[in-house]
C-alpha cells in the first residue's frame, strides 16, 4: 500500500501505539489501514454419494476442477456465503449440514472454510465462473487436475471420515505451497 485510501496521502509502515504489529497508517488524517487475510467459502454437497464439482472457467486454475467456493462478501455470513457461491457456480440449491473444513492458507492469507451439505434436488447447471458441473463418485474424482490443494485435502479427509461412518471437523494450516500440510488433531467429543 503507498496511498492512504482515505484521504490520497502517503503512508508509512510502523507499529502504531498499542499494536504489536506493522501497519500503514497515514501520518496526514491518522487513518490506520489493517490488512488481514481472506476468507474462502463453499460447500461439499452430495446427492447418492457423489459430490458436485466445478470445472473453472476463470483463473487462476481455468480449467482444473473445484468445489463450489469463493471469497466471502461484505454483510453476508459465511453460512450465507456458501449457499451463495453453490448457486452461483453450479446453479444448485443445497441445505447446509454443517463446517466441515476450516484450512488456513498463511502464505497467501487465506481461510478457506467449507460446509457439508445435500444437493435438494438435481436442477443445477454450470454458472459464468465454470465451464461444467458434474456429481462424482469418489472412485472418479480428477485427483490430478484439482485447482487447489485445499480441494484435495478437504476430498481426502471427507471419503475417509464417510468410509469411518463420521464426519469431524477437518483443520489444517498450510505454511508454503509444498510443504506438508499441518493439521489440528481434535479429539473425539468425551474423549
Amino acid at each position: 500500500m503507498n496511498f492512504c485510501s482515505n484521504c490520497g496521502h502517503p503512508v508509512s509502515l510502523q507499529v502504531p501505539p498499542g499494536d504489536t504489529l506493522p501497519r500503514h497508517v497515514c501520518p496526514e488524517c491518522g487513518s490506520i489501514h489493517y490488512q488481514n487475510p481472506k476468507i474462502i467459502v463453499g460447500a461439499l454437497a452430495e446427492w447418492e454419494r457423489r459430490v458436485l464439482m466445478c470445472r473453472r472457467a476463470i483463473e487462476p486454475r481455468y480449467g482444473l476442477w473445484t468445489l463450489p467456493a469463493g471469497f466471502m462478501e461484505c454483510g453476508e455470513d459465511s453460512l450465507q456465503g456458501a449457499l451463495r457461491e453453490t448457486l452461483e457456480e453450479a446453479g444448485a440449491r443445497i441445505e447446509i449440514l454443517g463446517l466441515y473444513s476450516v484450512i488456513n492458507i498463511t502464505y497467501v492469507d487465506q481461510i478457506y472454510l467449507i460446509y457439508r451439505a445435500r444437493l435438494l434436488d438435481l436442477d443445477f447447471a454450470a454458472g459464468e465462473e465454470s465451464l461444467e458441473v458434474a456429481l462424482v463418485d469418489e472412485a472418479d474424482i480428477p485427483w490430478t487436475a484439482l485447482a487447489f490443494r485445499t480441494v484435495d485435502l478437504t476430498l481426502r479427509a471427507y471419503f475417509r471420515d464417510r468410509r469411518a461412518g463420521r464426519f469431524e471437523l477437518f483443520e489444517a494450516t498450510l505454511d508454503t505451497r509444498h510443504a506438508a500440510p499441518r493439521q489440528l488433531v481434535v479429539p473425539p467429543a468425551g474423549a
